[in-house]
Parts: C-alpha cells; structure tokens; sequence
C-alpha cells in the first residue's frame, strides 16, 4: 500500500523522541528566560500568547512571533517554547502564539485568531520594550500556513518585515485526499478561501521558504508552486532546503542556534540579509 507522503509519523522513525525532545526544550526554556505567560489576546479559547524576554535592557528591540504547526489539529504554544532561545539569542522578543485547534473549530476561526494575535503585539508590544515597527513572523507546517495570512496584501498592510515559513502547506486541496480527511474534513469552502495560492501578500515583506531535504515530495512541490506564485506578486522570496532534514528535526532546529535552521531565523530577526 502506498504511504501516505502527508503522514509525518510514516516517514520520520524517531517521530516521537523529536516531540519528546522539543517539550522538553521547552520546558527548560520556560524555566530559564524571562516571559510572561498566557497574555490574553482575546476572551476565546487559546486565545493567548507567552512573550519571552533577551537579558538586558528592553527598549525597541526587534519582536518575532511564531506559530507552531501539527496540521491545525495538534500541540500548543508551551510545547514550541524552545524557539524563543533562538530569538532571544538574537537579541529580540520572542512572542509564541497559541490558537484553537481544528475540528472543534474551523479554518476561518484559526485564521482570525493569529491575525488578531498579531494585531495585539503591534499594538503593545512597545509597551513592554518591543518594536512594532521591526516584527517578523516564522511558522512551522501549518503554522507556515496560518503565518502566511499576516502578511496578505488585504485587508490592511501587513506590517511585517519578513517571514519564515517552514515545511509548509501552500494548497489545501490535496489534503482533502490524504489522512487527514478524518481528523478535520476540510470543506470545498475552506480549500478555497483559506488556500495561500489563491491569495495576494504584501510585496514590503521579504519572505524566505524554507524545507527539509528529506521531506516528502508534496512539500518540496508545495513550496516550488508558492515561490512562482510570489514571484509573480513581486514579492521578495527566496529558498532554502536544509541539508539532510525532515519535517520534524528541521523545526527542532529552529529553535538551536548555530544549526542551519536556528541560524535562519536569527537572521531573520536580527534583520541580516
């Protein structure tokens, strides 16, 4: 029978250390930074973000916000604190974004949630020594996917410098054929609103698209089909496949400084090109 390529766990054996492994990064990184936990965003459900402080003093510094994957279905925030070591490191804040999760709410729920996530770290961020003039944004998987509506061209500017996005799903359809049709049944309306192909972004954000080269074939083409999509916007992108990595050590280093990954997104957030 043919594996289905969108089904992380038949295709990476140490699945679960690597999960493993990440909350407890995780945890250690809650222990040892300096952050506020649960800052409400909204009076929903996950409605909350955890912000994670360099050492230092805190005036304008450069803010990141991140948002975790497990195909809108799984994980939180807590279990993707560990990428603030990376962020912090770089000398920014570190803004970790939790959202509610698919079937016991829609597309268009989590959608708005990241975008009013983002409205409320530009609006007081500063206020807590950030910049909202210097935020960046990272994703992984369908965090990717959900990072690509906060820098949309409409309804408003994005007000994003640049983006990462990392093994990520660019068109819904597919999707509909694989596994996951019985854990959140995307609907004919969601594929095709909620689809980053079918939507136009702001040309002011420069957006790197990065993937695992060992990922499988669906997100290497998913990324191809997003970057000629970009392309044709005028959209600055550009590309990055991490040598010898899947879909789940390659977020693991988003969060380690010094690897391919970790080093990316210190970049990003420290504004090098």
């Amino acid at each position: 029978m043919e594996t289905d390529p969108f089904r992380i766990r038949d295709h990476v054996a140490d699945f679960d250390d690597i999960v493993g492994d990440i909350v407890e990064r995780s945890e250690r990184t809650r222990s040892s930074l300096p952050m506020m936990g649960d800052v409400a965003y909204g009076d929903g459900p996950a409605e909350s973000i955890d912000i994670f402080f360099p050492s230092g003093p805190r005036k304008n510094l450069p803010v990141h916000m991140f948002i975790h994957g497990g195909y809108w279905r799984m994980f939180s925030k807590r279990d993707y604190s560990y990428i603030a070591d990376t962020v912090t490191q770089a000398g920014a804040i570190a803004v970790i974004v939790d959202y509610v999760l698919m079937p016991g709410q829609r597309m268009a729920v989590l959608v708005d949630q990241v975008r009013r996530a983002k409205r409320w770290v530009l609006e007081h961020i500063a206020e807590l020594g950030g910049d909202p003039s210097s935020l960046t944004v990272s994703g992984h998987s369908a965090g990717a996917h959900l990072a690509t509506f906060l820098f949309t061209r409409e309804p408003e500017p994005s007000n994003l410098k640049s983006a990462l996005l990392l093994g990520g799903l660019y068109d819904l359809a597919p999707l509909q054929q694989s596994f996951l049709h019985h854990e959140i049944a995307l609907t004919e309306q969601e594929v095709s609103r909620f689809t980053p192909l079918s939507q136009r972004h702001d040309r002011a954000c420069r957006v790197t698209l990065a993937v695992g080269e060992q990922e499988t074939r669906p997100f290497h083409s998913q990324l191809d089909a997003f970057k000629i999509h970009l392309r044709d916007e005028s959209v600055p992108v550009s590309v990055r496949v991490l040598s010898g990595r899947n879909h789940m050590d390659s977020v693991r280093d988003l969060g380690i400084p010094g690897t391919e990954a970790g080093d990316l997104l210190s970049a990003l957030v420290s504004g090098r090109p």
